[in-house]
Formats: C-alpha cells, sequence, structure tokens
C-alpha cells in the first residue's frame, strides 16, 4: 500500500511539449464513438467513475479503489482491458488515438474497428493535446529524471544519471517516444511497474498502460504512426 500511495511519476512534465501542444486541466468528457463495453467507464471532474454490472452503480474509481481491485483481482476493470471495439473514423488503420478524459488508447483498426486499451494519463494540469508521431520506440528501456524532479524527489535523484531498463523502471516493458516534426516531445506511451494505475490521473504527461498493453502495441504500431491525443469534447472523426 505504501508503495501504492507514493506518487511515482514515470515521464517528464515540465512544459516538454512544443508550442503545438496544448496543457489541459483534465475534466469532463470527450465525445467518443466506441462500443462494445460491458463495464463502463466515465470521467468526471473529480476523477473516474467505473460502472458496477453486479450493484448497478457507478462507483468512484480513485487510487484506493483501484489498487483495492487490482489486489482481488489481479487485474483492472474490464472497461480497461483490451478490447475489438467499434470505432467509427476517417483515420488510417496504424492511428492512434488517445482519449485521456476516458482513459482510453485506441489503435485504428480496418473496418470501423479499434483495439482499444486502457490508460493513465497526466494528472491535473498536466495534460495536453496535439498531433504528434511515433519518432522511436525502445525495449525495457533506460529512464532519466528530468532536473527538477532530481531536486525535488530523493528516490529520482539516485537515478540522475539514468535508472536501467528492467521491472522497477517508471518507463515499464516498452516506450513509444513521441516527436513532433523531427523534435523530441519528451511525452511517451510506456508501460509501468504500477499496473493498478490504468484509468487514473496519475502522470506528469506521459501515457501509461500496462506492461503487457504495451507490449502488445509496440507490436503492432510502426515508427512514425500518428498520434492523435485528443483535447475535451474533441471530435473523433473528420467532419463531426
Amino acid at each position: 500500500m505504501t508503495a501504492y500511495l507514493k506518487e511515482i511519476t514515470a515521464c517528464l512534465g515540465t512544459g516538454a511539449g512544443s508550442g503545438r501542444l496544448w496543457r489541459l486541466r483534465a475534466a469532463g468528457t470527450a465525445g467518443l464513438i466506441a462500443a462494445g463495453v460491458a463495464f463502463s467507464t466515465v470521467a468526471i471532474a473529480a476523477g473516474t467513475q467505473v460502472y458496477n454490472p453486479k450493484t448497478r452503480t457507478w462507483v468512484s474509481y480513485d487510487r484506493t479503489a483501484a489498487y483495492k481491485y487490482w489486489r482481488q483481482h489481479k487485474q483492472v476493470p474490464e472497461a480497461f482491458r483490451p478490447q475489438v471495439v467499434k470505432f467509427r473514423t476517417a483515420e488510417k488503420p496504424g492511428t492512434i488515438i488517445i482519449d485521456g478524459n476516458q482513459h482510453f488508447l485506441y489503435l485504428v483498426q480496418p473496418g470501423q474497428q479499434a483495439i482499444r486499451y486502457g490508460i493513465g494519463v497526466g494528472r491535473e494540469g498536466f495534460g495536453w493535446a496535439g498531433i504528434v508521431r511515433v519518432g522511436r520506440t525502445a525495449e525495457w528501456p533506460t529512464w532519466t529524471p528530468p532536473a527538477e524532479m532530481v531536486a525535488r524527489d530523493p528516490n529520482a535523484a539516485k537515478w540522475a544519471n539514468g535508472q536501467p531498463g528492467g521491472p522497477d523502471n517508471p518507463l515499464g516493458a516498452r516506450a513509444l517516444y513521441l516527436y513532433e516534426g523531427d523534435q523530441d516531445t519528451i511525452y511517451r506511451i510506456h508501460g509501468t511497474p504500477e499496473p493498478w494505475t490504468i484509468g487514473l490521473d496519475v502522470s506528469s504527461g506521459c501515457i501509461r498502460m500496462n506492461n503487457d498493453d504495451i507490449v502488445d502495441l509496440h507490436s503492432r504500431i510502426v515508427v512514425g504512426a500518428k498520434v492523435i491525443v485528443l483535447m475535451q469534447g474533441a471530435a473523433l472523426y473528420k467532419g463531426m
């Protein structure tokens, strides 16, 4: 529990985005077109809620609830597990679309479908939006905390020269490095050693996935893949 309560920022959040990326405050819902949900979620200003089909009620899904669920089930709620869903979009197959408000990442597939994964996203004040691309990828990447994190966090300071990849590394099993043009935005889509944080606003702007899910996503994408990070209430497909 101590490890759970201790905030570990898995990526950089220091104004890393360039001028064409927008920082957001996490709140509200997005205009999603997706189906096939048996265990639904909704994002509200205070955080995520999940629908419990047994009690037919919406319940808060905060850090405490998420960790309790993980300890009981050894997996995240069904809505945050990988699944193929109907998905209406004009984007090409292979495009990644991220809805941070709902905590979903969609990998567009042919036939108006997508593979949907649960994600953890930036906490309040660390959300952002924009269109970027996968500039490069890494397996079991090294994590190097930014100077300001080193200055404020003794646990980060010991890794000032880089933490080797491994099961305890905040970047997890794989990392997709997001670029705008030829510039590294310093945001990543990456794994995590804290799988219970999927579905929460927990990071400093990176997109966090379970290790098995990021390995699966990594195997399906190509370097150069388009990544769309939605702004609150944005449309998912052209013409909407």
